[in-house]
């Protein structure tokens, strides 16, 4: 089979929720947006609740319906996007919990499902989603009637602890939801790690979850491995791949995987210098990645392997979007639809 591997370990999964948890006072939801960061939100959600998790956020009301389907009547699932034109019936029939964002949103939530559950996303400084400071205050005596389950924001740059922006976005937070009593919530994987400042009644990890910076303690959840389709012997002097970027210097034993930019493996992660592993020993991915190949230098292999792994404990996805320039989170929601997954639990 040529099809790439990638292993999806839930025991490290939970084990990183579980200690995230560990390191508040208060309730740790888990955010499974994007396909639970592209390794299927229903696996990964059953694996969460069943963990004693009892709150997810998704991105959109869509994302929520696939969760519920997997999770069943219970726990609660938030949409951060908020109340959408066409959304009502979605939101009703799988209990789905809109974060509003607007008044507009509030408006069309309170006219089409009177006495849904809701929640309010406030902009504390980011300027991305949610009510700013004015016009919260304009309505926040008709929403507080509705008795909203939760008021939140979002960090800007919780992912540099010395960053003032955290500071001036706490202060921000308190100052738009203090003396409210309704749960509040500002802090993803970054925010949880900043301290107990930033806590406040719910935290929502989510990269961190998925063993991603900034979690640094995380556990390694994902492992691909790529198979080798052919090798081939190159004398000095000939080169590799697309554009001849890469001329042999030596006697040469090329092995070509099966895998490429298609399967969300860039060819800008050749920038610093990707490895393929086998087994621990590192072996330089050379030549240009092409959509379905990459090329890698197994010379000083004493054996070829059927597979080379391209994610694993000695690269995660954060030293790959390191080599690209982007960030892990990136890297982890592209990985490919060709792959074949197993989950271990």
């Amino acid at each position: 089979m040529s099809t790439a591997r990638l292993k999806i370990n839930l025991d490290a999964l939970v084990i990183n929720w579980r200690n995230l948890d560990a390191k508040t006072g208060c309730e740790t939801a888990a955010v499974v947006k994007a396909n639970g960061y592209g390794l299927d939100a229903g696996r990964v959600g059953k694996a969460l609740a069943q963990a004693g998790a009892r709150n997810f956020f998704v991105a959109v009301a869509e994302e929520g319906i696939v969760l519920r389907r997997a999770l069943g009547p219970g726990p609660g699932i938030s949409v951060f996007s908020g109340h959408m034109e066409g959304d009502a019936k979605l939101l009703r029939d799988f209990q789905l919990t809109p974060m509003l964002n607007s008044i507009d949103q509030m408006l069309r939530h309170f006219e089409a499902l009177p006495g849904h559950p809701f929640g309010v996303q406030l902009d504390s400084g980011m300027n991305r989603l949610g009510m700013e400071a004015a016009e919260w205050a304009a309505v926040c005596e008709i929403a507080l009637q509705q008795n909203p389950v939760l008021l939140m924001s979002h960090l800007a740059c919780a992912d540099e602890p010395g960053h003032g922006m955290n500071a001036y976005q706490l202060q921000n937070f308190i100052k738009m939801t203090e003396g409210f009593n309704v749960p509040r919530s500002l802090s993803a994987t970054g925010g949880l790690l900043l301290g107990r400042d930033y806590h406040f009644d719910l935290c929502r990890p989510g990269i961190g979850l998925y063993g991603g910076a900034p979690y640094d303690a995380a556990l390694p959840v994902i492992e691909l491995e790529v198979p080798v389709i052919q090798t081939r012997d190159l004398a000095p002097g000939e080169s590799v791949g697309y554009g001849n970027t890469w001329i042999a210097k030596r006697d040469t034993r090329i092995a070509t995987i099966a895998a490429g930019y298609a399967d969300g493996l860039q060819r800008a992660f050749q920038r610093q210098g990707i490895m393929a592993y086998a087994d621990n020993t590192p072996c330089p991915v050379v030549g240009r990645i092409s959509m379905d190949l990459i090329t890698v230098d197994v010379t000083d292999l004493p054996e070829v392997p059927s597979h080379l792994s391209l994610i694993n404990e000695r690269q995660t996805v954060d030293a790959l979007a390191a080599a690209a320039g982007t960030i892990g989170y990136e890297v982890l929601t592209n990985l490919g639809a060709r792959y074949a997954r197993t989950y271990t639990a």
